[in-house]
């Protein structure tokens, strides 16, 4: 025979309660004659209600014999109030209220249900209902109890981990626990325990995916006799986050369904007859031919409105969405015009997360392009319906939100228990490396390549996380999102923002089961990277790459922009776990705005030094270089925050003084054009973007190299240069003169000043014994930092931060010295 032993006919207090708290919810949903038939139409030989400390549900169908009276009892530990859920089955109504009156405490509870021979089964044991459950708590019920439930509602990875630990049970395990906690077990053997299965259904979708059977029963006698024999099975399947959303989904439809009455408007709108088919768990109320309406509803395309508000711009996107789903998806048509409740419940749950991912997904673009529209034009009142349309979005989304919230804390003490108990390694770390910037050409994104190398010889788990609407060829270690939209800056066209799809990203995360969150850049992706470290309970690292503040200010000459940049980023480290930065000057700037020191680390960087060698060195390069001349390199941006207005300044000086010096720029942007116009008439040459072995073969074939850059926070071009075998010439401001031992593998001159910069060239210009020594110390010094031994190191930084520390370390103050602090670390690089 066959059972699902947990099914609710009213709503309680559970997983969906804030949703419902929030809706406004009551306590009375489903029908118990609607739960009995869905329970028999899928198979269930004996049916039962489990309501919160209630059997008004049960007593409706008591009378039949194939039914019997349960309920699920809230009890306590009473010295700290963890609460549990405790089955009890098969009692009568005189039971129920003497359960009622010993129920606040478990040690009575057990014993009274001992007493008098009342089968009864821990509900979900690993879940913390809340929030108080330790391991601890989870020593003493197994103590108290014989039976546990193998729950429906609950992730899968939490049941398996209970089944492991109750097989490995044993009798000295279990007097350990007795003598630990001062507690007697209450049955004899202990360590011998019990299964039931139950559903822990609240919507009446869930039903009957996971039940109790025992063989060869043929009576509620038999039935439970089998259970205290310990011959019954658990069968069916566990639950995800997006089950546990479409049932939260379920009970707030079901509830205003009622409180409207809409079940006779489901056979004229085409979204009601969409959303009871995938919500409601009664009997089918929609006009099987609805589909012949469509069209007729939907024939002449809606008006667009530029005034709708934030309502009207989400019940226009659901209807659209449904209609669309509707006709272009033959398995959805099918799902809608069905007649039984029989549909495959996973499978509806997955075309309902794709739903709500589409609308989602398609509000937040139109939330998000209608604020800068807004922005730009001034029209706050179209401004303020926007931010309507966002809270919109929110209460869309929210149910998966906190689906995957909860799940991720069952999986974070699944583990915590699995290793008490079983003794298992740890699991390996593993990375979400969030970015904006991949596949774009810039120090950033050729890292993240370089990392993926890295990680992929040493045989780490990480990945890049990215959003780009082009099409690229799969790639190891990345996964590319296409975004739902695009914001071009005006002031950096090549630079696009896009706008990810979160729920998708979210998924995929959970599933991917990161214990690390990286964000490399505080753009869109950064956000979502931080958003999906709250939700998933997982700790965050985020970079420091680029000092934004200062980019914004030249590229907008406005001081007030930096300023506003600045909170920004303030606001967005202020909320990771831990800060990485490439030099000492970029942490002692974001100490002073007011991060905090003790969540900052200066991480390794590295370079390829097998790809930049001076054995690169080609003696002619496509005609570009000139043989006879000193050749003076400059590569990155072209842009006016590189400082490239003092090295024409320098350089024009210089070639009025010498004939056979050149200067080759490679790379591109904005300042380009001016740049060149400048530089006519004297030798220089621009070669555009180069990179790999290209990129390598110009860094050898020159003779100095020159940064002049004030606002980069470390300048993975310098190590590349010194890699090569040429000094390089660098500024006292930013983080790229960290990485020169001055006066031996370059020079280090006053930042913004021309002069200086003209008189460093000129040095290693007419001391060429001097270049050439300096040249060669710079190649030893990088043989040192290779990428591969940095980049093991910086992977070390992860194993520093966790899901339990992160919160008291971003609160963390302390009076040590700022410097102390960071060079004590053994990552830290070495002030030169």
């Amino acid at each position: 025979m066959k059972a699902d032993l947990h099914v609710h006919s009213r709503f309680s207090m559970r997983p969906s309660e804030w949703i419902l708290k929030k809706l406004n919810c009551p306590e009375s949903f489903t029908k118990p004659m609607d739960l009995y038939r869905i329970a028999k139409e899928r198979g269930m030989d004996l049916v039962t209600i489990t309501d919160h400390n209630c059997i008004d549900g049960c007593l409706e169908l008591a009378h039949r014999k194939d039914f019997f009276i349960s309920e699920e009892v809230t009890t306590y530990f009473p010295d700290d109030q963890c609460k549990l859920h405790v089955v009890v089955y098969n009692i009568d109504e005189e039971q129920h209220r003497d359960i009622a009156a010993v129920r606040r405490n478990v040690f009575d509870l057990v014993r009274y249900l001992n007493e008098h021979n009342i089968f009864h089964s821990l509900a979900h044991p690993l879940y913390s209902v809340n929030g108080k459950l330790k391991i601890e708590h989870f020593e003493k019920c197994l103590l108290l109890f014989r039976y546990f439930e193998i729950n429906g509602a609950r992730l899968e990875e939490q049941n398996q981990v209970l089944s492991h630990v109750l097989r490995g049970l044993t009798p000295d395990l279990m007097n350990e626990l007795a003598d630990k906690h001062n507690l007697q077990p209450s049955h004899d053997f202990p360590w011998e325990k019990g299964l039931t299965g139950g559903s822990d259904d609240h919507s009446g979708l869930t039903i009957a995916l996971r039940y109790t059977s025992v063989a060869r029963a043929s009576s509620v006698s038999d039935f439970f006799q089998g259970l205290a024999s310990l011959k019954g099975s658990v069968q069916g399947e566990g639950s995800t986050p997006q089950t546990l959303a479409h049932n939260v989904y379920s009970i707030a439809y079901q509830y205003y369904s009622q409180k409207l009455n809409l079940g006779k408007y489901a056979g004229n709108d085409i979204l009601l007859a969409f959303l009871d088919r995938f919500l409601y768990a009664g009997e089918k109320r929609s006009d099987s031919g609805i589909l012949t309406k469509i069209h007729s509803l939907w024939g002449a395309k809606k008006k667009q409105n530029g005034h709708n508000n934030g309502n009207d711009v989400v019940l226009n996107l659901l209807r659209q969405e449904a209609r669309q789903l509707i006709e272009n998806d033959h398995e959805i048509s099918q799902i809608l015009t069905n007649n039984t409740t029989m549909q495959k419940q996973p499978h509806l749950t997955k075309e309902w997360f794709r739903f709500v991912n589409t609308v989602s997904n398609r509000l937040l673009f139109h939330f998000v392009d209608h604020i800068a529209e807004s922005l730009a034009g001034a029209h706050f009142i179209n401004l303020f319906q926007s931010i309507g349309a966002a809270g919109s979005l929110y209460a869309i989304s929210a149910p998966y939100f906190l689906a995957y919230s909860i799940f991720s804390n069952e999986r974070h003490f699944s583990k915590a228990v699995q290793k008490h108990f079983l003794a298992g390694p740890d699991h390996d770390i593993k990375v979400g490396h969030f970015t904006d910037t991949f596949y774009e050409i810039n120090g950033v994104s050729r890292t993240l390549r370089q990392q993926i190398d890295a990680a992929r010889f040493s045989r780490k788990n990480y990945v890049v996380i990215t959003c780009d609407a082009r099409e690229f060829q799969p790639r190891y270690g990345i996964q590319n999102f296409t975004p739902i939209g695009e914001y071009e800056l005006s002031l950096y066209p090549e630079q696009k923002l896009c706008y990810p799809p979160f729920l998708e990203i979210l998924d995929f995360c959970y599933e991917e089961r990161f214990t690390h969150i990286h964000a490399a850049t505080p753009g869109p992706l950064g956000l979502a990277a931080l958003a999906v470290s709250s939700i998933l309970k997982i700790p965050i690292v985020a970079t420091y790459h680029t000092d934004l503040p200062q980019y914004a200010k030249y590229l907008t000459e406005d001081a007030s922009m930096s300023d506003l940049v600045w909170k920004y980023i303030i606001w967005f480290y202020q909320h990771v776990d831990m800060v990485l930065v490439p030099s000492q000057a970029t942490a002692r700037e974001l100490v002073q705005k007011g991060i905090s020191e003790h969540k900052i680390n200066i991480f390794p960087r590295g370079v390829d030094i097998n790809l930049f060698h001076p054995s690169q060195a080609q003696t002619t390069f496509s005609g570009v270089l000139r043989e006879d001349c000193f050749r003076l390199l400059y590569v990155g941006r072209v842009s006016k925050e590189k400082d490239l207005d003092v090295l024409v300044e320098a350089f024009k000086s210089l070639s009025d003084q010498f004939d056979d010096m050149q200067l080759i720029v490679v790379g591109d942007g904005p300042f380009r054009n001016q740049m060149e116009e400048e530089l006519q008439g004297c030798n220089c040459c621009f070669t555009g973007y180069l990179n790999g072995q290209e990129l390598a073969s110009m860094y050898a074939s020159c003779h100095a190299f020159v940064f002049p850059s004030t606002t980069d926070t470390f300048g993975n071009v310098v190590l590349e240069a010194q890699a090569s075998g040429l000094p390089v010439i660098v500024t006292n401001k930013g983080g790229p003169y960290e990485n020169v031992i001055p006066d031996e593998t370059g020079l280090v001159i006053e930042g913004r000043n021309a002069k200086a910069l003209e008189s460093a060239i000129k040095l290693l210009y007419l001391h060429r014994d001097k270049l050439e020594t300096m040249g060669q110390n710079a190649r030893t010094y990088m043989e040192g930092r290779d990428f591969q031994s940095a980049f093991d190191k910086a992977w070390g930084l992860y194993s520093l931060v966790n899901r339990e520390n992160s919160h008291s370390r971003a609160q963390h103050t302390s009076s040590v010295n700022f410097d102390a602090h960071f060079f004590k670390s053994s990552y830290a690089m070495p002030l030169w």
